[in-house]
């Protein structure tokens, strides 16, 4: 795992879209995992302005989202399906009909999510995945004590997470109690995951996630396993880390060819 502390969070931002657009240049057919809520949005700002300076071309890439509402109509305008349209797919220039969202609307839930995990398969599998994580260490809506080998499927929210995300909503009983989204063991399958943290409120969760024992009660920390994680954090976030002056003396050290940013 490769932590990278930022002094603040547009920097998170500006380092984190370098490695996202390192990876779509080294890849055939690149495809993106895309992830929702505050913590991202730095990142497809400066993958925007990439965009709009010619030096980035997303139009005919796939893009995946984490997750989605259940029984949350499509249209409102904090559907995650909305969110990333707004967020991502206008911003970015990328086609729409690439950029897939779970279906938290179907009939049958679970059709629907064995369809996406077929169709993120089809697609060739997730190269670069973009996470925020939550204040209880949940990635995806992946809440504690998740399955490390879960695939996309239902989830019952925790209120830890519904009161994260009231910012979102007029009340705590608009935000939805259950989610679609993709499992563990389907993050873990992408080729790069690349984790971003900004603020204090996150620093207990970073810390576990990083330093911690890879356990269920805090789902990011089975990031740890993965052959290619990328952690990038602002100070605050990564002020719970007991190894901060390691990390950062690791990559003011790294070589130039091991560089993206």
């Amino acid at each position: 795992m490769e932590v990278i502390i930022c002094p603040d969070a547009d920097e998170v931002g500006r380092v984190a879209a370098a490695k996202v657009a390192r990876v779509c240049a080294d890849e055939e057919r690149p495809v993106l995992g895309l992830a929702t809520g505050s913590s991202p949005l730095a990142i497809y700002a400066h993958l925007a302005a990439k965009v709009e300076a010619g030096e980035l071309d997303l139009s005919a890439v796939d893009a995946f989202a984490l997750d989605e509402y259940v029984g949350l109509d499509r249209n409102h305008p904090e559907s995650y399906a909305s969110v990333i349209a707004r967020t991502v797919t206008e911003p970015l220039r990328m086609d729409p009909a690439r950029v897939h969202v779970p279906d938290g609307a179907a009939e049958d839930i679970e059709a629907a999510a064995e369809a996406y995990e077929r169709a993120i398969s089809e697609a060739g599998g997730v190269s670069v995945q973009i996470l925020g994580i939550g204040t209880n260490g949940h990635i995806g809506f992946n809440e504690p004590t998740s399955s490390f080998s879960s695939r996309t499927r239902i989830k019952t929210l925790a209120e830890r997470t519904r009161l994260d995300n009231q910012r979102f909503f007029s009340s705590l009983e608009e935000v939805p109690t259950h989610c679609l989204t993709q499992g563990l063991g389907t993050i873990m399958d992408a080729r790069h995951v690349l984790l971003v943290a900004q603020g204090a409120a996150k620093a207990d969760a970073v810390a576990a996630t990083v330093e911690g024992p890879v356990s269920a009660v805090c789902p990011a920390s089975i990031l740890q396993h993965h052959r290619r994680a990328t952690v990038v954090l602002d100070e605050a976030a990564a002020s719970g880390l007991r190894l901060r002056g390691y990390y950062q003396h690791v990559y003011a050290h790294k070589p130039g060819w091991q560089r993206f940013a």
